[in-house]
Parts: structure tokens; sequence; C-alpha cells
């Protein structure tokens, strides 16, 4: 059966139709990025991409070629083997690699060959990638917010949580991002994904959202850790309603010291990561914390990184980018526990929203 070529545009619009998207890549081109449920099924891995790549340059592009043919036949038998075996006839796969040439051209070709109903992304992940890129501003315009506001501490993403329980539509940025947007805000042990990786999920989340109903996302800035909120999402969300989450100060401590079990874990590294302050804060505000926290004095000096740092720049901030924030709803917080959460996000789905 021929092999079909679909544009990256159109295989944005109709992804869903395929029953399987392959990614012939190697598994670190796959990790840094793929097209949303790419499964990975490399014809040439990543030592056997360097090695056909070192021959094209050392020896020649022909004995390059025969080798990795030989490489890529072996590969593209296993995944048969493997993956296919059981497939019906009318399995309809979409297959891409970098630039929708020889890697995915030769796996299509097989798989045409046997009788399925192939398709190859035109131009590859790169088309893909400019493609996702121009439909990135399309998604995040098309969608109204509910900026969900509030000082650190405040339950923020906790709220976005229970709201998702309610059935409410959710965008929660630094879940995606793998970071809590703050210079503190590091996950021990997890890396956080690359931008394009970062822009895909994003692509990814709105797409699947209704226009028709809001989405509930947190007063993010620019950056999530070392990442950044597309362009058109952030201006979207800056203009949007607010809503300004208010929770008493001894209960914002003591939720910053579960969410943070990490640094009240292991003291060395919360006061390295106090040192990342000294510039904004001083050497002797920073000092003092550090020795405090030596001292076992952590919820003391929790209450002063809120009082005396994260709560002016962030209430300076949230007034000067948050259009809307004046006329924020207020959301007022009995205390931290899911329970309040719970009710915090029933009584905001029931109550009328502002206009976006």
């Amino acid at each position: 059966m021929p092999v079909h070529t679909l544009s990256a545009t159109e295989a944005l619009k109709r992804l869903g139709e395929f029953h399987t998207v392959i990614d012939a890549r190697t598994e670190d081109e796959h990790a840094l990025d793929h097209v949303p449920g790419a499964i990975n099924w490399p014809t040439l891995n990543n030592a056997e991409r360097i090695t056909i790549g070192t021959m094209y340059k050392q020896v020649n592009a022909f004995e390059a070629k025969k080798r990795g043919a030989a490489i890529a036949a072996r590969n593209i038998a296993a995944h048969i083997e493997r993956e296919v075996l059981d497939k019906a006839r009318d399995w309809r796969p979409l297959v891409y690699c970098w630039r929708g040439g020889n890697r995915s051209g030769a796996l299509a070709t097989i798989l045409g060959a046997i009788g399925f109903q192939v398709t190859l992304i035109e131009g590859g992940y790169k088309a893909w990638r400019a493609a996702l890129v121009d439909d990135l501003d399309h998604q995040a315009r098309r969608l109204h917010y509910q900026v969900i506001c509030g000082p650190t501490g405040s339950g923020k993403t906790r709220l976005l949580q229970a709201l998702a329980a309610e059935g409410a539509k959710v965008l929660d940025l630094e879940d995606l991002a793998k970071h809590r947007s703050s210079v503190l805000g590091h996950l021990p042990g997890v890396e956080q994904p690359s931008q394009k990786r970062f822009d895909s999920l994003i692509w990814d989340a709105l797409r699947g959202f209704d226009p028709g109903r809001p989405v509930f996302v947190e007063s993010e800035s620019k950056k999530v850790g070392n990442l950044r909120v597309p362009e058109a999402l952030i201006d979207a969300m800056r203009a949007s309603p607010c809503i300004d989450l208010q929770l008493a100060d001894e209960e914002r401590v003591e939720l910053l010291m579960e969410d943070y079990a990490h640094f009240v874990q292991d003291q060395a590294f919360f006061c390295q990561r106090l040192e990342a302050l000294t510039e904004l804060r001083g050497k002797a505000v920073v000092q003092g914390w550090v020795e405090q926290v030596r001292d076992g004095q952590i919820r003391e000096v929790v209450l002063e990184l809120l009082t005396q740092h994260y709560d002016p720049t962030y209430a300076a901030s949230i007034r000067k980018n948050f259009a809307r924030y004046g006329e924020a709803r207020a959301c007022r917080l009995g205390s931290r526990r899911a329970d309040a959460m719970s009710v915090a996000a029933r009584t905001l789905l029931s109550e009328p929203a502002l206009v976006s």
C-alpha cells in the first residue's frame, strides 16, 4: 500500500485520527521533545547514529549509507516483530523523523509494503515544531482564563488540584515545568523538561480545553524555573479575571513546611538554596537565615522569607502585571487542609465569574 504524506499543519489538526504515532528518531531526540503520544522506534539508536555520521565524514557517503541501511533494517525488523505482528489490517500509524527523510521513510515503506495505511509527516519533527509554535498562539488566545492569585504559601496549587477534582478545567504550569516557580522552587532529583517539550505539553493541554468553559491557572511570571511561558499565553493570562486567594500566615508557614519537606529534611540543602537570595536580600540577612536554620528555627525562617521577601515582591508584581487584579474575587481559606480547598473550589465554581 502506498505511503501517504501529510503536512505538519494538517497533522496538528488530525492527530487523533491515527492509531499510533511513531517517532523514528534516536532515544535522545525523542526525550528532548516529540509529538504528543508518540512512541519511540529508533531506526538508528544514539550510538548507531554517531557511528554512521562518523563514516559519512571519515570514509564516504556511499559506505555510510550501506552500513546505515543494514543497521536500520535490523532495527526495523525488531520493531515489527515486537510491536506490529498483532496489528490488524486497518491499523493506521503516523510516522516521522527529524526531517521526514531516510529514517522515517525506510520504516514507512516497509509498513506500507505489509499493507498498512501509513502516513508520513512532511518535513518531520522540524516542520511539526514550527507548526506547533504557530498554533500555540491560537490555542492560547481561543480560551478564557480565571487566574488564581495569592502570595507564596497561600495554596494556589492545592486549589488548582481541588478545582480539577471538581471537574474544572485546569492548566498547571508548575506541574508541566516540574518546578515551583521561585528561587527555592527546584524539585530535588527532578529535571525540568526542555523548552520544546514544555511548549508541546502546554499545546497538548490547551487543545483539549473547551472554549466554552473557563480554564483555571496560577498567576505565574514569564518563567517557571528555567522555562519560558509562551508569550501569547502569558499575555492572555495577564488580561484575565483574577481570584485573590487568602490564607492566614501561620497556615501558610505550615503549608510550606509540608510542600517543601525536602528543605526540612535536608537543612544543608536549604541553606545552599538560601544563598541564591544574597544578591536580593544582602549577605547579612541571608547569613542570619542560614544560622537560624542550623539552629532548627525553620518555621521562623519560613515566616521571615514570606513577610520580608516573597510577599512584598509578589504584591508589587501582581498589581503591575495582572491588569484585573484590582477587581479580583476574594477567596478566603479557613485552612490549608484538603477539605477547605474542596469547599473553596465548589464555591468558586458555583459563583458567577467575572466576564473574561
